[in-house]
């Protein structure tokens, strides 16, 4: 029976785990077990996260307490804050935990924590719930737990048996600025256990081969945040650290938060009205083309452009950029170049490929294949005129990226894009 004592507790440590956006997708099968409690559908399990079939999945989000010995400057729970402060013991989290699953509140955890004492005395208190909740309760649900910089190797292994998924996150991409804001915290304590928890997902295939029924360990992989706005990295900067975790075979997702002023009495901390959420956006975009679209970083971002364009995707802006990839003939030129079209993605240029063996593809195919040829019009060719029928289609060699990019943007872009060119003159008030 949750008190509401307990329930107060809960109230204060979900506010303070919401910052955190490193969850998602599940990415693990966890199927109905005699005897066991829940269960996983494949690719889903997360907080506000989408299955194939379009049902939205629900996820406990709670830390075990805010209380923290670290005062990391663009932290809530900053030793120095002065916000409510609540612990749960681990029979409480676990009763929680059992309780919202069986009135089917949740499907899932995601546990983080405050370091108290010291790491190995936290993450200690963690790997107990996860294990109880695994083999006394036989929770069979997603469980996400966060790693604590500076545990001990034994006592990542044992949580990694029964978690789903284990992350730390990076949150600033340069150790100088990462030391400027959190003075206790370095790199080392965040890719040390990264690397203890790829080598003992790495082992445990090995195992499996073997041993067919060997337990599993950590079997959704890992995943990392990164903070944006709170310092002076440009997108190349998180982009090339990010572009350096997904070389690495565990690594399943590196997520952007953008900054939210939470101290804004910290002199270190830019002031900032709202988090930087398009640039966020952006990210995320550019993350994507990293994954599925075979874009480097280079291409992305470079030296002479070191942060994203916000007014448009960055697939957009790299084809702006690079008039001379195109026009890409749909029913000549091969998937790689196909993919590379602003408005094709990864399902359409499939079908594209496979669909113009059979007939010559023309517009009205690609809309029905899902292009958006708002977009695509003007960097393909696909011998046909336009649905006027009046005039060939001009690309982007015939109008120039220059005079193609307004005719790309929203009306509410090309409104703010005016507004940031107009001189705003700032009329003081006269003395009298």
């Amino acid at each position: 029976m949750l008190t509401e004592k307990t329930m107060e507790k809960l109230r204060i440590l979900a506010e303070s785990a919401k910052y955190d956006v490193s969850c998602s997708s599940s990415g693990t099968v966890r199927s109905g077990k005699k005897g066991m409690v829940g269960s996983t559908v494949g690719g889903v399990g997360i907080c506000h996260s989408f299955a194939d079939d379009g049902r939205c999945i629900s996820l406990l989000k709670v830390m075990l307490t805010n209380y923290c010995m670290y005062d990391c400057a663009y932290c809530i729970n900053r030793r120095t804050n002065d916000i409510p402060r609540a612990t749960l013991s681990v029979s409480e989290l676990e009763e929680i935990t059992m309780e919202f699953y069986r009135r089917n509140y949740i499907e899932g955890l995601f546990l983080s924590s405050g370091v108290v004492r010291n790491p190995d005395y936290t993450m200690e208190r963690l790997t107990a719930i996860v294990r109880d909740l695994r083999t006394v309760h036989r929770f069979n649900g997603y469980i996400h737990l966060k790693t604590i910089p500076g545990a001990s190797r034994e006592l990542l292994q044992e949580a990694g048996r029964y978690a789903d998924r284990m992350s730390i996150n990076i949150e600033i991409p340069k150790e100088e600025t990462l030391k400027a804001l959190a003075p206790e915290k370095d790199h080392k304590s965040i890719f040390l256990p990264m690397s203890q928890i790829q080598q003992g997902v790495l082992e445990n295939k090995e195992d499996r081969r073997k041993f067919r029924h060997a337990p599993r360990f950590v079997p959704a992989g890992q995943s990392t945040q990164m903070i944006v706005g709170a310092t002076k990295e440009t997108d190349r900067d998180i982009l090339m650290m990010s572009n350096a975790m997904y070389q690495q075979p565990t690594m399943r997702r590196v997520y952007y938060s953008g900054y939210v002023s939470v101290n804004t009495y910290d002199p270190r901390l830019p002031v900032l009205k709202q988090p930087p959420l398009v640039r966020e956006n952006r990210l995320y975009q550019a993350d994507w083309l990293m994954r599925f679209y075979h874009f480097n970083v280079d291409e992305i971002v470079d030296d002479a452009h070191t942060h994203l364009d916000l007014d448009v995707d960055p697939k957009l802006g790299w084809a702006l950029r690079h008039p001379e990839a195109f026009p890409v003939d749909i029913n000549k030129d091969d998937y790689e170049r196909i993919l590379r079209v602003p408005g094709i993605g990864v399902k359409s240029a499939f079908l594209i490929v496979n669909s113009r063996r059979f007939n010559r593809l023309t517009s009205y195919h690609l809309k029905k294949m899902g292009v958006v040829m708002k977009k695509a019009k003007y960097f393909i060719t696909c011998g046909e005129l336009t649905s006027a029928f009046s005039q060939p289609i001009i690309g982007i060699n015939e109008l120039h990226p220059e005079r193609l990019r307004p005719l790309l943007l929203s009306k509410a872009q090309q409104k703010r894009a005016a507004a940031e060119q107009q001189l705003a003159l700032d009329f003081g008030e006269e003395n009298p």
